[in-house]
């Protein structure tokens, strides 16, 4: 009995022995598979970083003259990715030069705004931001619901203001850029070329100089959350005072520059890198090669673009939205462009050493599955292209846009006669009538409103548009600091207020 006892005994422990063995050897073999399958997609990973070749081309000129200091495949089509909200900007600082919009005032943002891909910033739809921090985050985070937001701000819906960005591209002389988003998300239509890129580089820069200057946050502070810059380069590279990065599946890694050594500027494009790093390599390597070869001595300035005659009347604070006050200009025959350039020597090795892709625009949230033949179909802007209409929004104010389309754009022709002030320092502009009488009136109004203006030379320019004569009316002999402050004041005041420099 109990050497039958012992054999069952026996019996069920080997069985126990014999099952766990099996159950370790399962697991040890479910292990291996594991592992074998995170090395494979390691590998996977890894091939498709070392076999990434977007479409590359790159620029460098002389900010100074004009000339080419180095390119290569600088008109071929590219997609521009998050390079796109230089333009977003050039748009909005054009609204705040003519006193639509203020730094202060608050663009909503919308369903449409709100639903955008990352990188963004993440408001509800209904909430508010203030214009100053919408700039903030499109140059730091390239926030692309804040981009949608300006957008549909300025055009009243985004497609609107991508076809008055398309429509501003055509007047600066970037011929082969046609824009579909404010925000540089992927869109096979939405093409530019680095010749292109380079020119809005140094518009912006030349006529915006006070606002240009947000190019160089370094990083930006918004509801206790702090965003660096993505130009890795700022604060790195000598002399770099922005100005934006883009990234798409599509487009690669792009960055314009633009890099001021004493006397000597040049600005700088980038287009197709296969990473951050090996983009920014490039990028250095360019500009350390050139910057020397680039004039101290101003010769040349870009063609400004023609815009759209300016009310009769003074500005109203918030005129929102903007669609009913801004018609796009027509193309300026005879844009001035870039000098051609001698036979660029080749940058030495520009992919240095195997780069890792990333797969998103800013923060790996969307990829762009569009092809290399995407760009070669990819439409050249044309006339019909850019006439406005089909907004989803504010239909009423873009309907009232398209009448002033057929007129002729005029440039103002101004007479010469100025105070001295007015040759120096920075001026403010409290309106423009149709009397001298009324800018007179203005001016009075301005100075029992902000006694800050005390000191400052007041005065009316009469400006020529065809047969249209308006009068306005400044204060000129001010800091940066005190026509702010004074702007500022008049503004809680509800009279209208921009800066300018002469």
């Amino acid at each position: 009995m109990l050497s039958v006892s012992t054999s069952v005994l026996t019996r069920r422990v080997l069985s126990v022995i014999i099952s766990g063995s099996v159950a370790v050897a399962a697991l040890m073999l479910d292990t291996s598979a594991a592992e074998a399958k995170g090395r494979k997609k390691h590998h996977k990973r890894h091939h498709a970083g070392a076999t990434y070749t977007p479409p590359y081309a790159a620029m460098v000129v002389d900010a100074n003259s004009g000339r080419v200091l180095y390119a290569d495949q600088e008109h071929a089509l590219r997609h521009p990715a998050s390079v796109t909200k230089v333009m977003t900007l050039y748009m909005l600082f054009e609204q705040l030069e003519k006193g639509r919009f203020s730094l202060d005032d608050e663009i909503e943002i919308s369903s449409h705004a709100a639903s955008m891909a990352p990188s963004k910033l993440g408001l509800r739809p209904g909430s508010t931001i203030s214009v100053e921090d919408a700039i903030k985050a499109i140059v730091t985070k390239s926030a692309n619901d804040i981009a949608a937001a300006v957008g549909e701000a300025v055009g009243g819906s985004e497609a609107r203001f991508a076809q008055l960005m398309t429509a501003k591209a055509q007047s600066l002389g970037m011929s082969r850029t046609f824009y579909a988003n404010a925000s540089g998300l992927p869109d096979a239509r939405q093409v530019t070329t680095a010749h292109d890129l380079i020119l809005l580089g140094r518009s912006i820069q030349e006529r915006f100089p006070r606002y240009y200057a947000y190019f160089s946050t370094h990083q930006f502070t918004f509801r206790g959350r702090t965003m660096g810059n993505h130009n890795r380069l700022l604060g790195q590279v000598e002399g770099m005072d922005g100005i934006k990065t883009g990234y798409t599946n599509a487009s690669g890694f792009n960055l314009l520059t633009s890099v001021k050594r004493g006397n000597r500027r040049i600005v700088s494009v980038v287009l197709g890198g296969k990473s951050a790093a090996g983009r920014d390599r490039i990028m250095a390597n360019l500009i350390e090669d050139h910057l020397d070869s680039a004039s101290p001595n101003k010769t040349t300035m870009v063609a400004r673009a023609e815009t759209a005659p300016e009310a009769k009347t003074a500005p109203e604070a918030k005129p929102v939205p903007m669609a009913s006050a801004y018609a796009p200009p027509a193309p300026v025959p005879g844009v001035a462009t870039l000098t051609e350039k001698p036979k660029p020597a080749v940058i030495a090795n520009p992919s240095r050493a195997p780069e890792d892709r990333t797969a998103s625009i800013a923060n790996g949230k969307v990829s762009d599955g569009s092809t290399r033949q995407a760009l070669a179909s990819a439409p050249t802007p044309s006339a019909s292209q850019v006439t406005p209409g089909g907004a989803r929004k504010a239909a009423a104010p873009v309907a009232q846009a398209r009448a002033p389309e057929k007129q002729a754009t005029l440039v103002a022709k101004a007479e010469p006669a100025r105070p001295a002030a007015a040759n120096s320092g920075t001026m403010i502009q409290v309106g423009a009538t149709d009397a001298a009488a009324k800018a007179n009136d203005l001016l009075a109004k301005a100075r029992s409103k902000a006694p800050s203006l005390s000191g400052a030379t007041p005065f009316t320019e009469k400006v020529k548009k065809g047969s249209e004569t308006i009068y306005r009316a400044r204060f000129a002999g001010l800091t940066e600091t005190r026509a702010e402050a004074a702007c500022k004041s008049l503004k809680r005041s509800g009279l209208s207020c921009f800066t300018t420099k002469n």
